[in-house]
């Protein structure tokens, strides 16, 4: 099988255990339900998820437990691009091709719907103790603590404040503090998806902080590679408007650095994570490499 067919046919199996969780649209509630579901159903590569699978079957890991962490993760994911696309925020209209939520519901409801994919989060997370064996409990809560670190405001939520703020006082960031806003922003889930993989499997604590080392060079380099597309790409291409950062004054690493620096730091740091990948499939005697295959496509992404 072709790495693109096994790629297909493992983000297929992925959205069918994320989709699983994902709330009934009924009683007085059911417009926030409605709005949250649309939200996460509005297409993705559900990249974090595939890669919680992925890692947690690398290390061994053969159970369910993994799968309310899975759908936990992309529910927070998706919940931060619902508030992102407000009008307060960077007031898109767009998301993957469709009508962003607060397009289509109103920015009411796209506040509740984000806020109920928080919170829905946690609970499909805490469902994992319902099927974990009792080794696996202990692993639980160790999950449980990575995916509240990433997401909170030592995490995501860090992030993501620096990044508003910088753009309502204009403020001129420093390279230090673009770095600070990827690597809470965006990096900090991808490292929870790896963390939390490896975690669930048994994997020891130096194995962790190797999957923690790659989801933040991933990270990185994925958000470099973002602030390329929106200069090169197109709307019908990406999905969503281009141009976006440079109308809105958005501080960012090729702003300051230029096309060629992000560019050059961008396949460093994919080439870093990508050879650390290679290293935990031959210490755990596996050869498909398909997590460093996924690597190295996420970086040449057109979209």
């Amino acid at each position: 099988m072709s790495y693109s067919d096994l790629l297909a046919s493992k983000t297929e199996e992925t959205l069918s255990i994320v989709s699983s969780f994902l709330p009934k649209e009924e009683g007085y509630q059911k417009t926030v339900l409605e709005a949250m579901n649309y939200s996460f159903q509005a297409g993705g590569k559900r990249l974090r998820p595939l890669i919680m699978l992925e890692t947690y079957r690398l290390f061994g890991g053969k159970g369910k437990v993994i799968e309310p962490f899975m759908a936990a993760l992309e529910m927070i994911h998706n919940y931060s691009l619902v508030h992102d696309d407000l009008p307060e925020m960077d007031n898109d209209l767009l998301r993957r091709g469709k009508p962003t939520t607060h397009a289509v519901y109103g920015p009411g409801m796209a506040v509740l719907a984000g806020d109920g994919l928080l919170n829905y989060a946690f609970e499909t997370a805490i469902s994992a103790f319902d099927v974990a064996e009792e080794e696996e409990r202990l692993w639980c809560i160790e999950a449980l603590k990575i995916l509240s670190k990433k997401a909170g405001i030592y995490g995501m939520i860090g992030g993501q404040t620096l990044d508003v703020e910088a753009d309502e006082k204009e403020l001129a960031l420093s390279e230090e503090a673009i770095d600070f806003i990827n690597a809470h922003k965006t990096a900090a889930l991808l490292e929870a998806a790896f963390m939390i993989g490896g975690i669930l499997a048994g994997a020891k604590s130096e194995e962790v902080q190797i999957l923690e080392t790659i989801g933040y060079d991933l990270g990185i380099a994925f958000q470099l590679q973002d602030d390329l597309l929106d200069v090169e790409s197109t709307t019908e291409e990406l999905g969503k408007p281009v141009g976006s950062d440079e109308r809105n004054g958005k501080r960012t690493y090729l702003a300051l650095k230029g096309k060629e620096e992000t560019d050059k730091r961008q396949k460093a740091l994919s080439k870093e994570a990508a050879e650390y990948m290679k290293s935990l499939y031959a210490k755990m005697g596996k050869e498909d490499l398909f997590l460093v295959s996924l690597i190295q496509e996420l970086v040449m992404r057109r979209k």
